[in-house]
């Protein structure tokens, strides 16, 4: 076993009170976060016609999505060197200090600006939560409490449009900016005195700047090139295969980097775990697409049954909400088996059968037959969602826990943005053919279709077959992830197909 991962250092045991105090507020730091990815989106409208610019609208997301995924794995290594206070108390002030901006802008460049500020600070929330659990809880521990995070993103996902809409067209939409202040100077006030009693494992580090600006650079061009292409840019356009190329240039160079600088920014031996790497590829796909799902159901919803905007919203809720439940259950479960592989492996396989008949089924099924396959697509890949961070966590020593965590979170982000670019093309290409599809983004194709009476049933066929291939891809990986003894249980076996 490679130096850098030897056995983790003694746990200080941290009384019951101070774990609630942690973990609300690092469950409340990570809301700030989730709620801003989805309260903005029914705003937009609102805010384009107050600020009197609507061809913009979408760098309001797009900017946020740039610079929070970007600077995730950089938030994981400098807690590791900082310590995770230091660095979570950085990210929550600059997050406030964003939202104020926001709140504040005057045009709509200065809200872009204030929006890539805010995601400055809002791509280190979520990682370094699960990272400040990981240092709190033991190994056993941290697998029930997992379920909670997945239940702040179910919230997130089913409050944010409802409150984003109510807010900026009841009283001004800036209050979707203003009430992150509270929130945030909560957060802040619960976990300022709470994490000086977390255990300490910073080490002497130096964090490798090119490393860190060659990764930056090469997620924000392929970021840039998967929310431009087939909407601002024809895929096949110069714009957006220069982008690409830039961005293999960027990966090149910062493998390049990781291989040969003395101290690289995200340690080699970290990264060539089997348990990382498969763990955090399982997630990539596992979690992207759910993400996909998330985003092209309620397309599904309006353009093939028909309802409503709110009320394909709600048509969501089963999804959101059995995924939670999925993820608690597995929590619970890895808690207290030899096994803990089996869950997730049953769930993703009963997910990939069943997206499957979604997408064979989805032209012609009632919304009950929907809800019920979402129900236990949602079950099934919830299951997913504990076992790839603890997993990873109890691979890892502490010292480099910051930057492991970090490194599944950045992965997850990169494979929603991949994913929900590959459905977007593969619904394009399905409905290209169809008369009276026209247009070049997706919204515009839907629009088309509908008002020419055409059923677009097919496309979302394909955009469902590749959501079963996607989770299928994750159930492999996570099949091939070594099974190692969770820290606190007995001894299990290390063979990776070992169920």
């Amino acid at each position: 076993m490679d130096a850098t991962l030897s056995p983790p250092q003694a746990r200080a045991e941290l009384d019951d009170a101070t774990k609630r105090t942690i973990v609300f507020g690092v469950l409340l730091a990570m809301l700030l976060a989730a709620l801003d990815q989805t309260i903005v989106a029914t705003a937009l409208p609102t805010i384009g016609r107050d600020l009197g610019d609507l061809q913009n609208l979408s760098w309001i997301v797009t900017a946020y999505l740039l610079s929070s995924t970007a600077v995730t794995p950089l938030y994981g290594k400098v807690s590791d060197i900082y310590g995770r206070r230091t660095t979570l108390l950085t990210a929550i002030g600059i997050f406030i200090l964003g939202s104020i901006a926001c709140a504040l802008a005057p045009s709509m460049l200065a809200l872009i600006i204030a929006r890539f500020v805010q995601g400055l600070g809002g791509g280190g929330l979520i990682s370094l939560a699960h990272t400040i659990i990981g240092d709190a809880m033991s190994p056993k521990e941290r697998a029930r409490y997992m379920g909670y995070f997945g239940a702040v993103f179910a919230l997130s996902s089913m409050a944010g449009p409802v409150l984003g809409g109510v807010l900026s067209q009841a009283f001004h939409w800036s209050l979707i900016f203003w009430i992150n202040i509270p929130l945030g100077l909560l957060a802040f006030a619960m976990t300022a005195n709470a994490l000086r009693k977390l255990p300490r494992h910073e080490r002497p580090h130096r964090i490798d700047a090119i490393g860190a600006l060659l990764l930056v650079l090469a997620s924000v061009l392929l970021l840039l090139a998967l929310s431009w292409g087939g909407v601002t840019y024809a895929w096949d356009s110069p714009t957006i295969l220069g982008i690409i190329a830039a961005s293999i240039v960027a990966w090149v160079l910062f493998v390049i980097r990781l291989l040969t600088a003395p101290e690289p920014f995200l340690p080699l031996g970290v990264l060539g775990d089997k348990v990382v790497a498969y763990a955090t590829l399982a997630g990539f796909f596992g979690i992207g697409t759910m993400v996909g799902l998330s985003i092209y159901l309620p397309l599904f919803f309006q353009s093939v049954l028909h309802l409503t905007a709110g009320a394909s919203g709600v048509a969501l809720i089963p999804l959101s909400i059995c995924t939670v439940i999925g993820a608690q259950f597995s929590g619970r479960v890895m808690a207290r088996v030899e096994h803990y592989k089996r869950t997730p492996l049953i769930g993703l396989g009963v997910a990939a059968v069943t997206t499957g008949i979604l997408a064979v089924v989805s032209h012609s099924a009632s919304l009950i037959e929907i809800e019920v396959l979402l129900s236990i697509i949602g079950l099934g890949l919830g299951t997913l969602f504990p076992v790839t961070i603890v997993a990873v966590q109890n691979a890892v020593p502490p010292h480099h826990m910051g930057s492991a965590t970090a490194t599944v979170n950045f992965m997850r982000s990169l494979g929603s943005a991949i994913i929900v670019a590959t459905f977007g093309a593969i619904f394009l290409g399905g409905v290209g053919a169809i008369a009276g599809a026209s247009g070049t983004s997706v919204e515009e194709k839907i629009a088309s279709a509908t008002a020419a009476g055409v059923s677009l049933g097919g496309a979302f066929s394909g955009v469902f077959t590749a959501a079963a291939i996607g989770i299928l891809a994750a159930f492999v990986l996570l099949l091939l992830m070594e099974q190692r003894p969770i820290r606190g249980q007995a001894p299990a076996t290390s063979s990776a197909l070992e169920l």
